[in-house]
């Protein structure tokens, strides 16, 4: 089983078929930034004298000066990364920018930091895409195998995404240097790739552009754990929405997208693909030009007889036929993958993920105290539907009898199948946390708000708002009454839960919370639990 890759590397798409491309690899081309997402600026100005301008959130801190210019891309006043962070050696280029090793000043962490040059922003849609991107990496932040992310900050001159650090290597690197790969070791590594595929498809999300080059290792170790690190050309899955976007990269393309009719079957295609090629070395479908890659991708014959095939166990070709299915239909399932035998083979496939993204956030939310639960579910209720895009997929994969909430059987269901070992006392646990109302069933919004992305605090407006449902008179503090009336609305509220809320948000000991001591509740601790529940 050796391996033949060369050092080139894969085209990304759409590229002129007329232009010729090296047998049988890869061509490294761009690291693209394509994405959606468009944030809806504040319709009101903020009445509260005492805004909190300094939120130390994963976004960046916000200067507190009224006079700030607001950045196009992200709405957010500009920063100056040099204040927070120390960017130093160039790590990779691009072409949207450049990556840096960066060390966050007041921790000393090490973290890869890309810039990316606004002035190559220079459409609306660059603007969508790179804003989607953002919102994808926050919503899968959290996930095993796939890089953490740190935030976004805006300045005059570039757009900086912090991310974690990455310090092993491409995959790609890791396969050209090895030389060749048991099914064992082939299978550790491939594990990794489809627990991305499969959490991407869980949460409501749309790789797109699988292949070696997007993944990382951790460290130089031997058996250093793998992340996926770009997600440019990744969407939000919107049921019932045909995608006709010819995206991807030329060797790993589904034969669906080049017909311009596809689905999230796509990612599974590629994955397959990248399976051949720890296997045997060599995509499944090439030619001397990216026409005759295309015309082989659409045929779709795949040779599993020629070395080193004799060798290889018949499992583990069987596994790459089911996920290299022409009909996209047919094709097995991110999950089914994950239950093959020769995935599953001496038990390797137990070693399932600790927390996910998920898990880390309810659990986030159950130790919340109820004045924060119910804010939350204020600004739930207001999000926007790109903003939920995934997590309305995620509620749809877990709600599996289609009733519109989530029973206590479904949750445990859902959990087991994103990686999680917990009891059912703490599934219950987790399950009345939610269960905002306590009617037994975590419906559509409780879902949203015990799941959502604390990224969702750094925005003013979500606060402003959130801030206004309980300060009913508009006086700019919320008064133990108010508080007691919105609490007892939702079944919250009690003397005893209301002093104690009161006794620690109102930190001047007035006997009231102004909307800075509110805002300050709201972020106090999101990114120091999410760092400690990982």
């Amino acid at each position: 089983m050796g391996l033949c890759f060369t050092r080139c590397r894969s085209h990304d798409i759409p590229i002129s078929s007329s232009s010729d491309s090296p047998p049988p690899h890869y061509q490294q081309t761009s690291n693209k930034t394509h994405a959606q997402h468009k944030p809806t600026p504040s319709s009101k100005p903020n009445p509260y004298a005492s805004a909190y301008n300094n939120p130390g959130n994963s976004f960046g801190k916000t200067p507190s000066s009224s006079q700030t210019q607001i950045g196009p891309i992200l709405g957010r006043p500009y920063v100056d990364i040099n204040i927070f962070y120390t960017l130093e050696k160039e790590l990779g280029r691009g072409q949207f920018g450049v990556t840096r090793l960066c060390t966050e000043k007041a921790t000393g962490k090490r973290y890869a930091c890309k810039s990316i040059s606004r002035r190559k922003l220079s459409t609306s849609k660059d603007i969508d895409d790179v804003r989607r991107e953002i919102m994808i990496l926050q919503h899968l932040t959290g996930q095993p195998n796939i890089v953490e992310f740190k935030g976004a900050y805006e300045d005059r001159q570039n757009l900086h995404l912090v991310m974690e650090l990455c310090s092993g290597g491409e995959l790609f690197d890791r396969i050209t240097a090895k030389g060749s790969y048991s099914e064992r070791q082939a299978a550790q590594i491939f594990r990794q790739i489809v627990n991305v595929v499969h959490v991407c498809h869980f949460m409501g999300v749309m790789h797109r552009d699988l292949k070696p080059e997007n993944f990382l290792l951790v460290s130089k170790e031997e058996n250093a754990p793998l992340k996926a690190i770009d997600f440019g050309l990744s969407v939000f899955i919107e049921q019932g929405k045909v995608y006709r976007d010819i995206v991807g990269s030329a060797y790993y393309v589904a034969p669906e997208v080049l017909e311009r009719n596809y689905g999230k079957e796509i990612d599974v295609w590629s994955a397959g693909v990248i399976l051949y090629i720890l296997l045997a070395g060599a995509p499944p479908f090439w030619a001397e030009t990216e026409r005759g890659i295309f015309e082989a991708i659409m045929q779709a014959k795949l040779d599993l007889q020629s070395s080193p095939w004799p060798s290889i166990s018949d499992s583990a070709k069987d596994l790459i036929k089911k996920m290299l299915t022409r009909d996209a239909k047919k094709r097995i399932t991110a999950a089914e993958v994950l239950e093959h035998p020769w995935m599953t083979k001496d038990g390797e496939a137990s070693d399932k993920p600790i927390d996910s993204a998920v898990l880390i956030r309810m659990k986030q939310f159950r130790a919340m105290n109820k004045l924060k639960k119910l804010a939350l579910m204020v600004i739930a209720e207001n999000l926007s539907e790109e903003e939920i895009h995934g997590l309305k997929q995620m509620f749809n994969n877990i709600d599996t009898d289609g009733s519109g909430s989530i029973t206590f059987e479904e949750l445990k269901t859902g959990l087991t199948r994103l990686g999680s070992k917990l009891s059912e006392t703490e599934i219950k646990q987790l399950m009345d946390a939610a269960d905002i109302d306590k009617n037994g069933t975590i419906d559509y919004t409780e879902f949203i708000t015990a799941t959502m992305h604390r990224h969702k605090l750094e925005k003013e407006e979500n606060l402003y708002k959130a801030f206004q449902f309980f300060d009913k008179d508009q006086s700019g503090f919320i008064t133990r009454d108010e508080l007691r009336q919105a609490m007892t609305q939702y079944g919250m509220g009690d003397d005893a839960t209301i002093d104690e809320i009161i006794d620690d948000v109102d930190t001047d000991k007035d006997g009231r919370i102004n909307y800075e001591e509110f805002v300050a509740m709201m972020r106090q601790g999101v990114q120091d639990s999410e760092d400690k529940l990982r």
